[in-house]
């Protein structure tokens, strides 16, 4: 890959993985647009490790709570207001574990290659719109639901309030963004927003929720990292390093910007998005 590759991967991923609109789909649209052959799970998992730092820096205070919250589980210490939240991150973290277990595992293979497969095969544009046609779907049907919850969602809920169940509504959610065109943070939102919390704390939460997920699918590709050739490893390590700036940036300015206004340009964005995609594609 030239740097040009690495730092336009970097880019939309540090961009799209915290805003609501689809980190894995326009990872997959990359290459369709560019040109570029596919830049393979390894710079994917790389940029997202990248994104998984960035979270840890910016919300460093509430990582900290939460790893008081879960020495305190076994009766190191005592944090109360963050022992809760550990364990309703953990429950949240199971239902994505499982799905991407049994995808690792081969249990969904036909799943997969309907509906999750490697997008782009030999770099061929027309192998690559059935799965176009699934993102631009994902884009605005998600996007809409995001929008409903975002509008006539109430903002009753803190996380003090939260409930064994919604972190496992949210969790829940959190596995549908294994499929491109969904969105993690968006498809995570929207089910906070619909349960009754505030858009700041539904992306709080949102972001949370990703660590013990990213940091996951980084343990899986471990085998893989160690076999990697020098240059590809070099890569990886580039690319992850330049989505951490972008991360931590576009955090920064979404978590400011909720505090003032609604999701409904990321709406707007998902929706044409997806009709671009079902015209051009």
């Amino acid at each position: 890959m030239t740097f040009l590759q690495m730092l336009i991967i970097a880019v939309v991923q540090g961009i799209s993985e915290f805003l609501p609109i689809s980190s894995s789909g326009h990872l997959i649209l990359v290459p369709v647009f560019t040109g570029s052959e596919d830049q393979g799970p390894m710079i994917d998992i790389a940029v997202h490790v990248g994104s998984l730092l960035a979270i840890m820096v910016y919300f460093f205070r509430d990582v900290v709570g939460l790893a008081r919250g879960g020495f305190a589980t076994i009766g190191i210490g005592d944090a109360p207001e963050f022992k809760r939240l550990f364990w309703w991150i953990l429950l949240g973290t199971i239902p994505a574990v499982i799905f991407g277990l049994s995808i690792k595992l081969g249990f969904l293979n036909g799943f997969v290659e309907t509906f999750i497969g490697i997008p782009i095969v030999d770099n061929d544009l027309l192998a690559s719109i059935r799965f176009t046609d699934l993102i631009a779907t994902n884009l605005i049907l998600y996007g809409i639901l995001l929008g409903l919850a975002d509008r006539f969602g109430k903002e009753v809920k803190t996380f003090e309030q939260m409930t064994w169940r919604d972190g496992l509504i949210v969790g829940l959610a959190q596995a549908l963004a294994l499929i491109p065109g969904t969105s993690r943070s968006g498809v995570t939102m929207t089910a906070a927003r619909a349960l009754g919390y505030g858009r700041f704390e539904a992306a709080r939460f949102s972001f949370l929720l990703s660590i013990p997920a990213v940091a996951g699918a980084g343990v899986l590709i471990v085998p893989d990292l160690l076999e990697a050739e020098g240059d590809l490893l070099m890569e990886a390590i580039i690319t992850g390093g330049m989505t951490f700036v972008a991360a931590f940036v576009t955090m920064a300015f979404l978590m400011n910007f909720l505090k003032r206004a609604s999701m409904m340009v990321f709406v707007i964005y998902r929706i044409l998005l997806g009709c671009a995609l079902f015209y051009f594609f």
